[in-house]
C-alpha cells in the first residue's frame, strides 16, 4: 500500500513539473483573460494578450512585417484571413526593438521601451483603490477601478483609423476632446497618415469632412434633423445611428441591432472611407459603402455657385453663367460660375432646388428658433443673403440656415438631401408649376401665359418632328467644328438601352457627333494601310482629323453581332465615364447604317499584340508588366465603385487593353457593359456574350454575371501577363486542359515560377523581384476561384496589388467550365473539363 501510495505521490509530482514547464516555458499556453491588474503586465516577449469576452477582440503587441517596429493594438481575433486592426496605441511612437511592457503605474497606463512610449495621461493624483485595466466585449480598452463602475480611461476616446459600434465622433464642450479617424500612413505603416475624417463643429453647423491635411476632400453635408444631407445611410445593414448635440457634446455613434453581424467604419490611407461587415463564420470583410464614391462627392468639383449632378456633370445654378465659359467647356470648372444678373434690396424670387447636398455652412449663419417662413424674409430684407434652407427638415422645416457670400460644394441626388432656395433677380426668375413658385403662395400672374406658350410651342414643335420624320429618317443637322460635331439627337428610332437605372437615365447625354464624310476623310476612305485592328464586330482604323489629332476609328460592320442596342450602349456608358485607365470616347457617327466609334488613338495598340507576339513580349519587363496590371485593377474599380453608375464589363481580355505612349493600359469596348444597381449583386441573361477563356463558369454555363464575374476575368488576365501564354488554346504537351489549371499545378508544386514568361526573369534586372511575382500569381489564383463568393472584390484587389504587407489569403482550386450545373460545382469541381462545343448556351467569341 505504502508502495502505491509513494507511487501516486511521485506522479501527482511529475504531472505538478510538468504543468510548470508547459506554463512558464510556453508561455502562448494560457487561457484567454481580458484584464491587466496592476501587478501584472504585459510584454512582448511573453506573447501575452488580453481577449474581450466572448473571444472578439484581442489586444496585445504586433510589428509590421515590412517594418523593424512594434505597437500596442487591439485586433479582430476571429478574422482569419487577415489581422484586422481596430485600434493602435503608440502608432506615432513605436518601439524600436522587442524590448516593451504594458503596465499600470500609479493611476496611469503606460508602455515602457527604453522610455514612456505611450501613456493613457491621466492627471490624477494616487488612487486608495486598486486600478485594473480591461479589454470588453465591444473593443474598448478601459481603465477603472476594480471595486467600482465607471471608467477613469478608454481606448474609445482615442480613435486611431477605425470607427466601432459605440464609439463617438465629434466634440466633448466640457474637456475640449475632439474624436476623430486619422488614417495610416501606408497600408503596413500605422503611424498617422495624411487624412482624417471629422465632425467639424468649429464652423457652421456640423459636418463631417474627409481632409487631406488641411483641404477638404470631401464633406458630408450638415445634420438636418434626420441625416446629414450629403450621407445616405446604408439599406442593406442592421445598423442605427445617433447624434448627439447638446450642452455636453455633439457626437455621432452607430450601433448593430444584430449582435452577431460585426460592422466597422474605417478611413483608409488612401484617404476613402469604408462601412465594412464580417458576418461569421465566414473568414473576412465585406466592403458595403465607400466614401467619396463618385466624382460629385469630391468637394467643390464644379466651383461656386454651380452644382454637381446624378451624372457627374457639373451645371451653373439657374441665373448664374460660367465664369470662365472656355475653361468650362473644357470641363476646368474650378472657377465656377457668376450671376448674369446682380442682385437688388427687393423685387428677388428664389429658385426651388431639391433633392440638395446643402453649400459649405462654414460661411453661413444660422437660427434655430424662426421657422421657414420667417427665414424666408429674413432673407428677402438682408439685402446680402444669396440663399437659405431649413435647419431642420422635420415637421415641414424649421430653423433657418442662411448664406450671404457664394455657394460652394453643392450636388444633386435621386433620393435624400433636402430643398434649397436660392435667391435670384426677378429678370433670371423662370417659375414652373411645381417647383418654383411665390414664397408667398401667390401664383405669378404672367405664368398662365407662359405655361400656354410653352404649350404651343410643344404642339408647332411636335408637328413638324413628325414631317421631318415622314421626309428622311436621317440624323439632325449639325455644325461641323475641327471634325468633331456637338449637340447630337440621335435618331428616334434608337431605342435606349433598357436596363438604365432610373438615376441615370434622368437626362440624356450631350453625345459628340462626325459627319461620315469627316470620318471618310480621316481614314483616307477606310484605307486597309490604315487598320490597325479587326474583331467579332468590326474594323478599327487609325485616322487624322484636319486640324492633326490622331483618331481611332471603330466600324461596326453591316453583320456586326454588336446591333444597335449595343452601340448605344457603349456609346452612352463611355460617355459617362472619365478614368485614366479607361479608354476616352471622342464622338460617334450615325448616318444611313453605320455606326462608328471615334476614340482617342492610342500609339502602342493593345495589350494582346506586345503580350502574345515574339518580337514586342521582349520589351515588356516585369515592372512594365506590373504597371499594367495595377493599371487595370484601377480601372475595373473604377467601373465597380467609384463611378457614377456602376458598371460590369463582361469582355475584359487582353485586345481589349490599349495602351499609350506611355504604357498606360486603358481599358475599352464596353459593347456588352451592363449597368448594375448599387444594390444588385449578381444579374442572368439567356445571351452569353464574351469570349472563351476569360469567362467565369457561373457565367458561360448558367448566365450568372456579377462584379465576380469581371473579378475572374481579370485574374486570367492577370496570368497571362505573368505567364505571356493565352488561356484560350493553352497547350503544354496534354500535361494540362488550359493555362488556369497549368498555374494551379504549379503553385501546389511549390514552383510557381516555372510558369513566369522567360523573357522578364533576369536576376540582374532591378526590376526582376521574384517575391512581387510570386504574390501576383497567388492574386491572380485568387480572382479565378471557382466559387464567387471566394473570389475578392477589386478594391480587395488593388489593396493586396499595392500593398507587399498585405496578408494574401491562400487559394481555392481555379473554376473551370464543367458538365453540368454550376450550382453543384462543389461537388464536381474535379470532374472533366469541357471544351467550347460542349456548352449548350450562345457564346459569342468576340475577338
Amino acid at each position: 500500500m505504502k508502495g502505491a501510495q509513494s507511487t501516486c505521490h511521485h506522479s501527482y509530482t511529475l504531472s505538478l513539473l510538468l504543468v510548470s514547464i508547459l506554463l512558464f516555458h510556453h508561455p502562448t499556453v494560457s487561457v484567454d483573460v481580458n484584464t491587466l491588474s496592476s501587478t501584472e503586465s504585459l510584454t512582448i516577449s511573453s506573447n501575452r494578450t488580453l481577449v474581450s469576452p466572448g473571444g472578439v477582440f484581442e489586444l496585445g503587441f504586433f510589428k509590421p512585417s515590412a517594418l523593424q517596429r512594434w505597437y500596442l493594438r487591439i485586433w479582430y481575433r476571429k478574422v482569419f484571413d487577415q489581422k484586422t486592426y481596430a485600434w493602435v496605441a503608440n502608432r506615432d511612437n513605436p518601439l524600436s526593438n522587442s524590448i516593451g511592457t504594458l503596465k499600470i503605474s500609479g493611476n496611469n497606463l503606460v508602455l515602457l521601451g527604453h522610455s514612456v512610449l505611450w501613456s493613457s495621461n491621466l492627471t490624477r493624483g494616487n488612487v486608495s483603490s486598486p486600478v485594473v485595466a480591461e479589454l470588453l466585449p465591444n473593443g474598448n480598452f478601459v481603465m477603472r477601478y476594480s471595486n467600482k463602475s465607471g471608467f477613469l480611461w478608454q481606448s474609445f476616446d482615442f480613435p486611431t483609423d477605425t470607427l466601432l459600434p459605440g464609439m463617438k465622433l465629434g466634440y466633448h464642450r466640457k474637456t475640449g476632446r475632439s474624436r476623430f479617424l486619422t488614417s495610416w500612413r501606408s497600408s503596413d505603416d500605422p503611424s498617422s497618415g495624411y487624412f482624417t475624417y471629422e465632425l467639424d463643429t468649429r464652423r457652421g453647423l456640423p459636418e463631417f469632412f474627409v481632409m487631406y491635411n488641411d483641404i477638404e476632400l470631401y464633406r458630408g453635408g450638415p445634420w438636418n434633423g434626420i441625416d446629414f444631407s450629403g450621407i445616405s445611410k446604408p439599406k442593406d445593414q442592421e445598423l442605427y445611428y445617433n447624434y448627439t448635440d447638446n450642452s455636453e457634446e455633439v457626437t455621432y455613434t452607430f450601433l448593430s441591432a444584430n449582435q452577431s453581424i460585426y460592422s466597422r467604419f474605417t478611413i483608409v490611407y488612401y484617404g476613402s472611407l469604408y462601412l465594412s461587415t464580417w458576418i461569421p463564420p465566414s473568414s473576412g470583410w465585406r466592403d458595403f459603402d465607400a466614401l467619396p464614391t463618385a466624382e460629385c462627392d469630391y468637394y467643390n468639383i464644379c466651383g461656386p455657385n454651380a452644382y454637381c449632378k446624378l451624372n457627374n456633370t457639373c451645371h451653373c445654378l439657374e441665373g448664374f453663367d460660367p465664369m470662365n465659359p472656355r475653361q468650362w467647356s473644357a470641363r476646368e470648372r474650378s472657377e465656377g460660375c457668376v450671376r448674369r444678373t446682380p442682385l437688388s434690396c427687393s423685387g428677388n424670387r428664389f429658385l426651388l432646388l431639391k433633392k440638395t447636398k446643402l453649400p459649405d455652412t462654414k460661411m453661413a449663419s444660422f437660427d434655430r428658433r424662426i421657422n421657414l417662413k420667417k427665414c424666408e424674409e429674413r432673407c428677402l430684407r438682408d439685402c446680402t443673403c444669396t440663399s437659405f434652407a431649413a435647419a431642420d427638415v422635420r415637421n415641414g422645416g424649421t430653423g433657418c440656415v442662411m448664406w450671404t457670400r457664394q455657394l460652394n460644394d453643392t450636388r444633386t441626388y435621386s433620393i435624400g438631401g433636402q430643398d434649397l432656395y436660392v435667391k435670384l433677380a426677378a429678370a433670371d426668375t423662370v417659375f414652373s408649376s411645381d417647383e418654383e413658385r411665390d414664397r408667398n403662395g401667390k401664383k405669378i400672374g404672367w405664368s398662365v401665359g407662359v405655361s400656354l406658350m410653352l404649350i404651343l410651342s410643344v404642339i408647332v414643335f411636335c408637328f413638324w418632328k413628325r414631317r421631318q420624320k415622314q421626309a428622311k429618317p436621317a440624323a439632325t443637322p449639325i455644325v461641323q467644328n475641327q471634325g468633331l460635331m456637338i449637340g447630337v439627337v440621335l435618331p428616334r428610332q434608337i431605342p435606349s438601352r433598357r436596363n438604365l437605372s432610373e438615376e441615370n437615365a434622368v437626362e440624356d447625354l450631350e453625345l459628340p457627333l462626325m459627319e461620315f464624310e469627316a470620318v471618310l476623310t480621316a481614314t483616307e476612305h477606310f484605307s486597309n494601310c490604315n487598320k490597325v485592328g479587326e474583331g467579332g464586330f468590326g474594323a478599327v482604323y487609325k485616322g487624322r482629323l484636319l486640324d492633326g489629332q490622331e483618331i481611332a476609328v471603330k466600324r461596326l460592320s453591316e453583320m456586326s453581332a454588336q446591333g444597335t442596342n449595343e452601340f448605344m450602349n457603349e456609346v452612352r456608358l463611355i460617355a459617362r465615364l472619365q478614368h485614366i485607365n479607361l479608354v476616352r470616347l471622342l464622338g460617334c457617327c450615325v448616318d444611313e447604317g453605320e455606326k462608328i466609334l471615334i476614340y482617342e488613338y492610342l500609339e502602342n495598340l493593345s495589350l494582346d499584340s506586345h503580350l502574345f507576339g515574339l518580337t514586342r513580349s521582349s520589351m515588356l519587363n516585369w515592372q512594365m508588366r506590373f504597371d499594367i496590371i495595377n493599371g487595370i485593377a484601377r480601372g475595373i474599380l473604377y467601373l465597380h465603385r467609384d463611378s457614377s453608375i456602376r458598371i460590369i464589363h463582361r469582355d475584359l481580355k487582353a485586345s481589349n487593353i490599349l495602351l499609350d505612349k506611355d504604357m498606360t493600359p486603358k481599358i475599352s469596348d464596353f459593347g456588352m457593359a451592363r449597368i448594375f444597381g448599387r444594390d444588385e449583386t449578381e444579374a442572368n441573361t439567356r445571351k452569353v456574350v464574351g469570349t472563351y477563356g476569360y469567362m467565369s463558369p457561373e457565367y458561360a454555363m448558367e448566365g450568372i454575371f456579377s462584379m465576380k464575374s469581371d473579378v475572374f476575368s481579370f485574374g486570367v488576365l492577370l496570368l497571362e501577363i505573368i505567364s505571356g501564354k493565352r488561356n484560350k488554346g493553352f497547350n503544354n504537351l496534354g500535361r494540362d486542359n488550359n493555362l488556369l489549371d497549368c498555374v494551379w499545378r504549379n503553385w501546389k508544386e511549390g514552383q510557381g515560377l516555372e510558369i513566369v514568361d522567360t523573357v522578364i526573369i533576369d536576376s540582374s534586372s532591378p526590376t526582376f523581384r521574384p517575391r512581387d511575382i510570386q504574390r501576383c500569381l497567388q492574386i491572380g489564383l485568387l480572382c479565378v476561384q471557382a466559387r464567387p463568393d471566394d473570389r475578392p472584390i477589386m478594391s480587395a484587389v488593388v489593396f493586396m496589388l499595392e500593398s507587399e504587407a498585405a496578408d494574401i489569403p491562400q487559394p481555392k482550386p481555379p473554376g473551370y467550365c464543367v458538365i453540368g450545373n454550376y450550382s453543384t460545382w462543389s461537388k464536381q469541381r474535379d470532374r472533366e473539363s469541357c471544351t467550347v462545343n460542349q456548352i449548350t448556351m450562345s457564346i459569342i467569341d468576340a475577338r
